[in-house]
């Protein structure tokens, strides 16, 4: 056993509620059943099937309201894998649905059988004709792609609100469509070409000249029947009419009939059926989009109405005047909205009924952005514009930053009223249009209705097409809160189609939640259509069923999860999964998204039940030891959810006692652990390269075994050699104090690099600079405290935390010199993660502090004042996590910029999760967080790579093969005399 086995019990949830009606079922602790575990291992490999009870867990959640367990989860590679599933579906009569990002808002993500993620090997971009065209693989971000297109000045059509994480194949088989895309810059106007699977294994490109032959020889039953509907419905005139005019204001409700009108061939019609088919009708493996122009200039206002009404009969004034976007907000929604960082505080005061606008225009230059501003003016005239909080100004603007506040606002919509919403309610996100007319008709209606059912829902949209979401919470354990929302649902259903003849689902797609009334806004035979279209395509039904065909008029009422109550810090997700692509354990183990559902699970579990015993065991490792801990899940999440602190907290409650004491005195005697620290790094130097790697992996790892595998970390061949001596400075006339972190005070630069270390280059661009720093003499036993905080050991996190804080403060001479620090996650620490473990007086102490990264240092007092005299061709960066979280990555880039004639940030660049030490104890987390900015690092030859902060450069050289070092350093070079 080893020496500090972690506290037993210590991850068990303080409180359990359950047996909860919807909690996983006994039976199910073994996970994947026989023989299906077997077989599909045998078939595919055994790491491409994940069958534990916490695999299926974690992946019965989306951020749809519903919840449904599967039966196993593949992770596909490769066309190979997803048409072996499919076939060995086939054979054994299972059903298969597709997975990518599970953003989806009405259950597309969620299978009860055979589940296949296409998200983790399924990203990529390649530019096509300097950027008007696209080929997108289906894992990748919608952010992803738009990154890649911006440097060519163009930009995707389809612009959903979650782009920051769902993927491309998602928006396709939604036709999601967003803030601006309407009716004409949806995934259905702009795809150019797709290549689909479809479920009998057959793989269709639409762009190769021959698909219509090849399919007619692999599937001629389907291509006679994809004819003779087409031929039937063009038969009839008023169905024909009936299907464009249905079109006219978007519309995901069911599959897309105008298929069979715009197509002229079997592979045309299912080109256009596939989108926003939702995975029933094949697997969409690539997509080809036709771009549209990236129009930088923009004029953009907030605009405050005295109501909802009011403010969608303004809609058709600033349609008319040509703004690209006119979004609405109601009340509800403004006040939720005082939760996202940079929304001002005081719209939590606004009256009831305030309803804004968000109206922009865009242009390709400032003349367009002129004329723009013009017509603008002239449909505000005569509006009946509010101003109840001091920070409304009803002014457009072209500033960047308020522009961008008031479109982060407008995008945490469903995730910023969900997180207000009463503690252990389910939400319902609902998505409608009707023609644009009568908006104001319908915000007046619906409020009515709402009122009616006792809901207060929040209100938001895209109203210059007609298209509007509400949010309701409701209380999925009580049968009559689900009552009273079927209730509400059937009336809102009737209320849309009788009276405004508008679409149920405007661009979310028909999902679980609204199958029930397909038939209901169609009509029977048009309908009937799409029931014929689904046995055409898939006979033995074998993708998909119950999702967007459903012939049970209570099926959206199956399935809905219920909220439990975990730690309050977790409490207000809804599962939105904006947080996994910025997770450094997204493709190891679990996503921070993904540690809450295990969480709740547990909640829902019967006290000493065995599968809420099988939860607690995998979730040390998958969930506590390999998150990072660095925190960008926060950045990511609209509430400010911080799973990383969560995971913090339960590492502080699995340490025993005895652990506790030791962290706390390594602490205070931590000059000692310093130099014997430093030492080691020496000796480990001196030993020949491969037998010195050799040994050190052998000795470390009988150490990890003796003591924790968590606390013991393994020695890598990428560790430097150590630091050599501070330079000497001198106090008298420093313009700042420069406290050189103890990261570098042990180790030294990469191997085999000539010129200073770091503290000897800042040292001296400082002084070229006629900038002096000074390095107190007795910097040597302090820390950051990241250390410690990293790892949740708080009586040695408060122990460093004052003793740096006290220390500044004497070398800063009461904060009247700043305190510049040589590693961003240092600068991090002491700016922001110390003041918690502050006693009250050195809280006071820390407010008076400037404390400044070295790198804002140099970017804000050095660069003007030095001469640059060479510089590299090319320069790739790593921004570290930590420059996220401090605002920094501008100024890196500056420097870097400096320094290089090129300067390049991976696409892919995220946190290294290296941490500190996190990738010598995990070196498989580090591997998997880096495997794709690695890639695009690779993929080309850079003169410099470079960074701030040593120990993810070491992460970055495992990762990459290259030598990272210090931008500081690469700037000492650059200015050298």
């Amino acid at each position: 056993m080893p020496l500090l086995e972690p506290k037993a019990g210590a991850l068990r949830p303080r409180s359990i509620s359950g047996p909860s009606p919807d909690r996983v079922p006994p039976h199910r602790v073994g996970g994947t059943p026989e023989p299906l575990r077997t077989e599909l291992t045998e078939l595919l490999g055994a790491e491409k099937v994940l069958g534990k009870v916490s695999d299926l867990v974690r992946y019965a959640s989306d951020a749809s309201p519903y919840r449904f367990v599967p039966q196993v989860v593949v992770i596909a590679e490769d066309l190979d894998d997803v048409s072996a599933v499919l076939s060995y579906a086939h054979g054994r009569q299972r059903e298969v649905v597709f997975r990518a990002a599970g953003t989806s808002l009405n259950g597309q993500a969620q299978g009860e059988d055979i589940l296949v993620d296409v998200r983790r090997h399924w990203a990529g971009v390649e530019v096509l004709e300097e950027g008007r065209r696209a080929r997108i693989r289906p894992g990748t971000t919608v952010l992803r792609a738009n990154a890649a297109l911006a440097r060519h000045g163009r930009i995707l059509g389809p612009d959903p609100a979650s782009a920051i994480a769902c993927t491309v194949g998602g928006v396709v088989a939604n036709n999601a469509s967003g803030m601006t895309a309407g009716t004409t810059r949806n995934s259905y106007r702009t795809l150019s070409s797709l290549t689909f699977v479809l479920p009998g294994g057959t793989v269709v490109d639409t762009a190769d000249p021959l698909a219509d032959e090849e399919l007619a020889r692999a599937e001629p039953a389907l291509c006679r029947g994809l004819m003779a509907i087409k031929r039937e419905i063009e038969a009839d005139p008023a169905l024909t009419a009936r299907i464009r005019a249905k079109y006219e204001i978007k519309n995901t409700t069911g599959y897309r009939l105008d298929a069979y009108l715009d197509g002229n061939t079997p592979v045309e019609i299912l080109r256009g059926l596939m989108v926003g088919s939702e995975g029933t009708l094949g697997f969409i493996s690539e997509v080809v989009f036709d771009t549209l122009p990236l129009d930088r200039e923009l004029w953009t206002a907030l605009l405050f109405f005295p109501s909802l009404p009011a403010a969608a009969a303004a809609v058709p004034r600033f349609n008319e005047a040509g703004a690209l976007a006119v979004e609405l907000m109601d009340a509800n929604t403004l006040r939720a909205s005082v939760s996202v960082e940079g929304v001002p505080a005081d719209w939590a005061g606004l009256p009831g009924t305030t309803t804004a606008l968000l109206v922009e225009f865009r242009a390709p230059d400032a003349a367009g952005r002129e004329a723009c501003a013009r017509r603008a003016a002239t449909a505000l005239e005569g509006l009946d514009l509010i101003a109840p909080v001091p920070s409304i100004t009803n002014r457009f603007t072209s500033d960047p930053g308020t522009i961008s506040g008031y479109w982060k606002a407008r995008k945490a919509f469903v995730t910023a009223v969900g997180g207000a919403r009463a503690r252990g309610t389910t939400l319902i996100t609902e998505d409608f249009a009707v023609p644009p007319s009568r908006l104001a008709e319908a915000c007046a209606a619906l409020l009515e209705l709402q009122a009616e059912h006792g809901f207060d829902a929040a209100v938001a949209g895209h109203a210059a097409h007609g298209n509007l979401h509400f949010l309701l919470a409701f209380d999925a354990a009580d049968p009559a809160d689900v009552a009273r929302y079927g209730a509400f649902m059937e009336a809102f259903c009737r209320l849309t189609v009788e009276r405004f003849d508008g679409s149920l689902k405007a661009e979310h797609s028909t999902g679980r939640n609204m199958a029930p009334f397909l038939e209901l806004e169609w009509g029977p035979g048009a309908a009937d259509l799409m029931w014929r279209t689904k046995r055409l395509v898939d006979p033995a039904g074998v993708l998909a069923p119950r999702i967007l065909l459903d012939r049970d008029p209570q099926a959206h009422l199956r399935g809905l999860k219920t909220i439990p109550q975990v730690e309050a810090v977790a409490d207000p997700c809804i599962e939105c999964g904006f947080c996994e692509p910025t997770c450094p354990s997204e493709d190891l183990t679990t996503t921070p998204r993904q540690r809450i559902v295990l969480r709740r699970e547990m909640v829902r579990q019967q006290p000493g039940s065995p599968l809420l015993d099988g939860l607690l065991s995998a979730y040390g490792y998958d969930a506590v030891d390999t998150c990072a801990g660095d925190s960008t899940c926060r950045l990511a999440c609209p509430v400010g959810i911080d799973t990383g602190a969560l995971m913090r907290d339960f590492r502080h409650r699995r340490h025993g006692a005895r652990e506790e004491a030791a962290a706390a005195l390594a602490a205070r005697r931590f000059r000692a652990v310093e130099a014997a620290a430093r030492t080691a790094v020496a000796l480990a130097g001196r030993i020949p390269d491969r037998v010195g790697d050799r040994l050190l992996e052998a000795a470390t790892g009988a150490a990890r075994k003796a003591v924790r595998p968590d606390l013991v970390p393994r020695w890598l061949p990428q560790i430097p050699g150590a630091a050599g001596r501070l330079p000497v400075t001198r106090r008298s006339g420093a313009a700042a104090v420069y406290y050189p972190a103890c990261v570098n005070r042990i180790f030294g630069g990469p191997e085999g690099r000539p010129g200073p270390s770091l503290p000897q280059a800042l040292v001296a661009v400082s002084q070229r600079a006629g900038k002096p720093v000074w390095i107190p003499r007795d910097v040597t036993g302090t820390c950051c405290a990241t250390i410690w905080h990293s790892k949740g050991y708080e009586e040695g996190n408060r122990v460093m935390a004052n003793r740096i804080v006290e220390a500044a403060w004497g070398w800063t001479a009461g904060g009247r010199l700043p305190l510049v620090v040589d590693a961003s996650s240092c600068t991090l620490g002491i700016a922001r993660e110390v003041v918690p473990y502050l006693t009250p007086d050195n809280r006071s102490l820390h407010e008076e502090l400037r404390i400044v990264d070295s790198v804002v240092w140099a970017a804000q007092e050095l660069l003007a004042h030095l001469e640059v005299r060479r510089t590299v061709g090319s320069a790739v960066l790593h921004p570290t996590c930590s420059m996220l979280h401090l605002g920094d990555v501008p100024q890196l880039r500056t420097v870097a910029e400096a320094c290089a004639d090129e300067v390049v940030v991976p696409d892919d660049a995220g946190c290294c999760a290296f941490a500190g030490d996190r990738g010598m104890l995990h070196p498989e987390l580090t591997a998997a967080a880096t495997a794709r900015e690695a890639a695009e690092v690779t993929a080309r030859s850079f003169d410099a790579h470079l960074s701030a902060n040593r120990m993810c450069e070491v992460g970055m050289d495992r990762a990459t093969g290259r030598s990272y070092h210090s931008v500081l350093v690469e700037l000492e070079r650059a200015t050298r005399p």
